[in-house]
């Protein structure tokens, strides 16, 4: 929403006390120069520089844009930024709270103040991936027809939570995820500065080091430890904060995964692709970074059930069956211990040999049967216990494979355009070589000829 009196004096009472705000507030950059990682972003002629005035303006104004990444890289901050370095009208609303009741009030007044008094507007919505499809339409006009300049940030991938419209109606930049330097340079930049914690503390290389460990590349958490550890030592009168203060005040480092975003099926890729390769330790560490960060012990053990058969397969049938099994006990007894159980399947498949046989043989057929080749079943295979049915040649001339000495009747099952198709390619991985060792036996026996 737009300041009012009571935004505008809490601001005042913020810049003359600026102690009483969170370290994180307080070292947000006042211009895009301070602004830490991002340069990409932040070239001469970028679509943010142009949005604080910086370069002539002309028929090709500002351009809307959509800032995405993971939490902590600095949307909101660059945002802020903008809106305290341009001479535009400066709007910010959160999709979390609003609704198109304020969009469109928001497009009301800006439509008045362009009007009126020849006054942009820029509109700095927050969270924009919570917007409902409707909710996003009702920014199509403004945008279109630049009553607005949107400043739209998410977390989550632009492409599947922003509509088509208003994606290509705005530029999409992406924000990279801070480097240990960049946050090197902002936790230093804190400690001396007046904003921040003045120089009343050093700040020894090992807590340092533990500090950028725990942030996980998010700015924001990163001053936050230091903050809360900053208070702890001062408390103590000690004259740095030690690495066993920082312990202290934070007990646990950062998880780059949020269970509604991309990380959860980026990290969730990863253990299937590291079970894959067999890499067991790997497989362990994506899987770890599932159960700290929360994820339903469920949804993993889905994916170690789709696993056991896309990448196992008949190479080990006991995979599917330990997947099965971890599934039924992760329903049954919930996090924290159905970790273990997770674990026990996680190692089992990454460890057991691997075919995809089963996974390529599906997708042959089903190709096939899309494409059409499908074709009547033979009538010696159709159905032949109705009334009537011999009539019509059902049944008739099948031979009962039971009925003869091998079990195995030499006669045809697959339509006719299909009956010399192949699609199970089984390889001698583990125990899929005795499937080899049958199959070629049975085709033989049949007097299938080879695709």
């Amino acid at each position: 929403m737009e300041p009012d009196l009571f935004t505008a004096a809490a601001e005042e009472r913020q810049e003359k006390d600026p102690t009483g705000s969170p370290l994180a507030v307080r070292m947000r950059p006042r211009t895009l120069d301070e602004v830490v990682g991002q340069q990409h972003l932040l070239k001469p002629g970028s679509p943010l520089r142009r949005l604080v005035g910086e370069g002539g303006s002309g028929p090709a104004g500002p351009s809307s844009v959509i800032l995405w990444g993971p939490p902590g890289t600095g949307k909101t901050t660059l945002a802020y930024v903008v809106s305290k370095a341009t001479n535009k009208r400066f709007v910010e609303l959160s999709a979390i709270t609003a609704g198109v009741k304020e969009v469109r009030a928001v497009i009301d007044g800006a439509r008045r103040a362009v009007g009126g008094y020849g006054k942009e507007t820029v509109l700095f919505l927050d969270e924009i991936h919570r917007f409902s499809k409707a909710q996003q339409d009702s920014l199509l006009p403004a945008v279109e027809n630049r009553w607005v300049t949107l400043i739209a940030a998410t977390t989550e991938n632009p492409y599947f939570s922003v509509i088509s419209p208003l994606l290509s109606r705005s530029l999409l930049l992406t924000l990279e995820p801070l480097t240990d330097d960049d946050l090197r340079n902002l936790l230093r930049r804190a400690l001396t500065d007046e904003r921040g914690l003045g120089g009343a503390l050093a700040l020894p290389e090992d807590t340092e080091e533990h500090l950028l460990r725990i942030a996980g590349g998010d700015a924001r958490r990163a001053l936050t430890a230091l903050e809360a550890a900053a208070g702890a030592a001062l408390d103590k009168g000690e004259p740095e904060i030690a690495l066993s203060t920082l312990e202290e005040t934070v007990d646990r480092a950062a998880v780059k995964y949020d269970r509604d975003g991309d990380q959860h099926y980026d990290v969730a890729s990863a253990l299937i692709k590291s079970i894959r390769g067999s890499d067991v330790d790997a497989a362990l560490h994506y899987l770890a970074r599932m159960v700290e960060a929360g994820e339903d012990p469920r949804f993993i053990a889905r994916r170690l059930m789709i696993s056991a058969s896309e990448d196992i397969g008949l190479a080990d049938p006991n995979a599917l069956q330990i997947a099965v099994a971890a599934a039924q006990a992760v329903a049954m007894i919930g996090f924290p211990e159905a970790a273990l159980t997770l674990s026990h399947a996680t190692i089992a498949l990454a460890l057991a040999p691997k075919s995809n046989a089963a996974t390529t043989a599906i997708g042959a057929a089903l190709e096939d049967v899309r494409k059409g080749h499908a074709g009547p079943v033979p009538a010696h295979l159709r159905d032949s216990h109705y009334k009537g049915a011999g009539k019509l040649g059902h049944g008739q001339g099948y031979v009962y494979p039971h009925d003869l000495p091998e079990g195995i009747a030499a006669q045809q099952y697959a339509p006719d355009e299909l009956k010399d198709r192949t699609y199970y390619a089984p390889t001698r991985h583990g125990a899929e070589a005795r499937y080899a060792d049958a199959v070629e036996w049975t085709r033989g026996h049949l007097g299938r000829k080879r695709s």
